[in-house]
């Protein structure tokens, strides 16, 4: 039987290697294209590799010039580290701080007593208070573990509760304030105090009260005060205590008007942070003492009239009296009310006023209740009373202290610590904050407390030359990637790549596809030009000036002092650093190194001159939108759409020229099968014709 052969199936003629050797030649300009194509594609990723490290060193050049500059940077060192330590602000000044810390700010951290292993929390609505704060919530009942973690979740930053192991079969369950301070004192309240309370948490206890200032004889009459306030007028007594009576049956002591106290505070009352002093007074009305005063300043003789005689017509006068009178009457006092001060007076003479005037009055006895709080006067060493009125007089309660965290009628049991100020002397001055981490002592110094110091300890605040070092060395390391870049794009010399030895192999094969990709654009030679008189340049920041060079602290393009002139790759301009040189400049002149950065030239607060501000300038005319590379990259997206969409067009001519080209052979191998068919009919016929 003879082969079957289907046009543009079978390859009898070998049709297919003919269409193929004619589409060869056919695809010779898209092939052209398409190489086109992908070098426009390499040299757009060139220059977004161009604009990525040009960015980074444009990124590293306005931090040594910006107000984060690392020549700002501050460093504290602690003498005791395991006391006090400091976070300096960029603004800190440069010095020595001396600091005695009598103790740091705790929280109260509760322990029950021991509970059974398989213990478990009633159910109840437990509230949980820490200062301002309250953690509430109704608990089912069930597993210690379970009640934990549901007062966690709700506790955020509050409170927090966990398991402490007492001994195989017994626990304890610790809950703590998260907030220190002695105002943040942790409180139980429904179901969770009634738990307190019977699992050993907490105990009732009464406050335990002692009273001073109870005779006559523990007040003396009050110092002069300085300033003189407003209020008082010229010719008013001074305040004494010798008109102070002792009301027996009322308890309490009476100030007539214009009379005045000062009560010594016993030294050991003030050992107690959490001490309170507390007093009560009222006022009433009395016969007012202006007009007797004013009768007393101003009486002085009268004198009659000289007198006349008359006769008939005339009337003959006396002489006057030539006695001189006193100088006329001084401008009348006048009364004075409401004006019952309190004051504490502190161990250097100085009496701040305590503020009366809003507190609340018992509307049955008139009295108003005074707090001072030992914390909040820690350098108090009397209280002083006057009552400048004129017409009311003050009376006054005996004094009582106490303990402010016993007096809320709880105490822990098995305390681990209670909430207690952080307590420190800065400068000689005691200071209490609710707080381990103060920032309001010393300016733009955060005081970071951990535990008691022995003595004085000293924190020194130094300039932070390490990261400014690193930060310089980032900048060198930057730059030269760029200028390594330019060099690569702009000249065909293996010998760059080569001399590049921190490239990995795989990054010299990459550098290899883009060298001399831009040899006849003189935009990069241009700009690695300006970058080097940038960096080479003088900038002379002022007229006393010593440091104005990059090369005067170790950076240049030869700062490592290569033997026998330039290297190749120095000629390059490659920045290197002499690090010795750079340290001991960061050490002499760190504030001179910052300005030759940027500095401000005209006097307008801005910075408008230095390496930093030149370099950060030509380097944003690159990677700006609508800068240099932008630009460059706009006319290669217009190149690579041009050649896309003729490669489109020339893959649907050569589409249509192969299938008119299959249709042709394929009508060729028809005809000849139909010959071939032909021709073997009439064989066949002869053949059979001899046969017979």
């Amino acid at each position: 039987m003879a082969d079957i052969s289907i046009p543009g199936v079978s390859d009898k003629y070998k049709t297919n290697d003919y269409i193929e050797a004619l589409m060869k030649k056919e695809r010779l300009p898209l092939t052209r294209e398409q190489e086109s194509l992908d070098r426009y594609k390499e040299q757009q990723s060139a220059w977004n590799t161009v604009n990525q490290k040009m960015s980074s060193l444009r990124t590293n050049t306005k931090s040594l010039y910006s107000f984060d500059n690392p020549f700002n940077n501050k460093l504290a060192s602690s003498t005791n580290e395991n006391a006090v330590t400091a976070t300096p602000g960029r603004e800190a000044s440069y010095g020595s701080i001396k600091i005695d810390v009598i103790q740091p700010a705790t929280a109260d951290r509760f322990l029950s007593g021991d509970l059974d292993k398989d213990f478990k929390i009633p159910q109840g609505k437990y509230t949980f208070q820490v200062g301002e704060k309250t953690v509430s919530f109704n608990w089912k009942g069930g597993k210690i573990t379970d009640f934990i973690n549901s007062l966690n979740k709700r506790g955020a930053n509050t409170i927090k509760a966990s398991i402490v192991g007492v001994s195989n079969d017994k626990q304890s369950l610790l809950i703590e304030s998260l907030k220190t301070g002695s105002e943040n004192n942790l409180i139980f309240k429904d179901d969770a105090l009634t738990f307190a309370l019977k699992h050993e948490m907490i105990a009732k206890t009464k406050a335990d009260f002692q009273e001073f200032g109870m005779t006559k004889q523990d007040f003396s009459s009050p110092e002069l005060e300085f300033p003189v306030p407003a209020v008082e007028q010229n010719g008013m007594p001074e305040f004494t205590d010798k008109e102070v009576e002792w009301d027996e049956e009322e308890k309490r002591f009476i100030l007539p008007p214009r009379s005045g106290l000062q009560l010594e505070i016993d030294e050991s009352f003030l050992e107690n942070k959490n001490n309170r002093i507390e007093f009560t007074f009222s006022t009433f009305e009395v016969e007012d003492i202006t007009e007797e005063l004013n009768i007393k300043r101003t009486t002085r003789p009268e004198l009659g009239e000289a007198g006349k005689v008359t006769y008939e017509d005339v009337t003959v006068w006396n002489d006057k009296t030539k006695v001189e009178l006193p100088p006329p009457p001084p401008v009348p006092l006048t009364p004075i009310a409401g004006e019952a001060d309190f004051y504490a007076r502190t161990k250097d003479g100085k009496e701040i006023q305590i503020e009366t005037a809003q507190l609340a009055m018992d509307s049955e006895t008139g009295e108003k209740t005074v707090q001072l709080d030992i914390k909040d006067y820690p350098d108090i060493q009397s209280i002083v009373v006057r009552n400048r009125n004129t017409g009311e007089a003050v009376a006054l309660s005996t004094f009582q202290i106490y303990d402010v965290k016993k007096n809320l009628g709880y105490q822990a049991v098995h305390p681990v610590t209670e909430a207690k100020d952080a307590v420190i002397k800065y400068e000689g001055i005691t200071i209490t904050r609710p707080t381990n981490k103060i920032d309001d002592v010393v300016p733009h110094v955060t005081l970071n407390i951990f535990n008691p110091t022995e003595k004085t300890e000293t924190i020194d605040i130094k300039p932070d030359k390490e990261s400014a070092k690193d930060a310089l060395i980032a900048f060198v390391g930057t730059y030269n990637q760029v200028i390594a870049e330019m060099n690569i794009l702009s000249e065909n010399k293996p010998e760059i790549i080569s001399e590049l030895d921190y490239l990995t192999r795989d990054e010299q094969e990459d550098a290899k596809k883009r060298l001399g990709m831009f040899q006849g654009d003189s935009s990069l030679r241009t700009g690695k030009s300006s970058m080097q008189s940038i960096i080479s340049a003088n900038y002379r920041w002022s007229e006393n000036a010593t440091v104005t060079m990059l090369n005067q602290i170790g950076i240049s393009t030869r700062a490592t002092g290569a033997q026998g002139g330039y290297s190749p790759s120095q000629m390059r301009g490659y920045l290197e650093i002499n690090e010795k040189q750079l340290d001991q400049a960061l050490e002499e002149n760190l504030d001179q190194i910052k300005n030759i950065f940027g500095f401000d030239s005209d006097g307008d607060l801005i910075i408008d001159q230095g390496i930093g501000f030149q370099l950060d300038k030509q380097l944003t005319s690159w990677v700006q939108n609508g800068g240099i590379i932008a630009n460059k990259n706009t006319t290669i997206n217009g190149r690579i759409k041009a050649s896309e969409s003729k490669i489109a067009s020339l893959e649907k001519q050569l589409d249509t020229k192969e299938a008119q080209l299959r249709a042709k052979y394929g009508q060729m191998e028809g005809t000849l099968n139909s010959l071939n068919s032909q021709s073997n009919t009439i064989s066949n016929f002869a053949n059979s014709g001899k046969q017979q």
